[in-house]
């Protein structure tokens, strides 16, 4: 199993020790793109075309809630990875 695959195996879990970056990592993965606010604020937007974006905020660890709306958007990455190879 790779670095990546346990890494959404705690995703998976809703592990509540996750870091910023392993987040970032992720959602990267799928495509989305980091946006940093102009006003030094610490939440981080996450956008990809035809996806809703998503904000969290830059803290270690995240809090569950996000961790919860991450592992929303895999699932779905991953359905529509399952549809395109089918």
């Amino acid at each position: 199993m790779s670095q990546f695959d346990k890494l959404l195996l705690r995703i998976y879990m809703l592990d509540k020790n996750l870091r910023f970056d392993e987040i970032k990592k992720v959602l990267e993965h799928y495509g989305y793109s980091m946006k940093s606010p102009a006003s030094g604020s610490s939440h981080r937007t996450f956008r990809k075309p035809g996806r809703r974006k998503i904000t969290i905020p830059q803290h270690d660890p995240i809090k569950a809630i996000y961790i919860e709306m991450v592992k929303e958007i895999v699932e779905k990455e991953e359905e529509n990875e399952e549809k395109e190879n089918r």
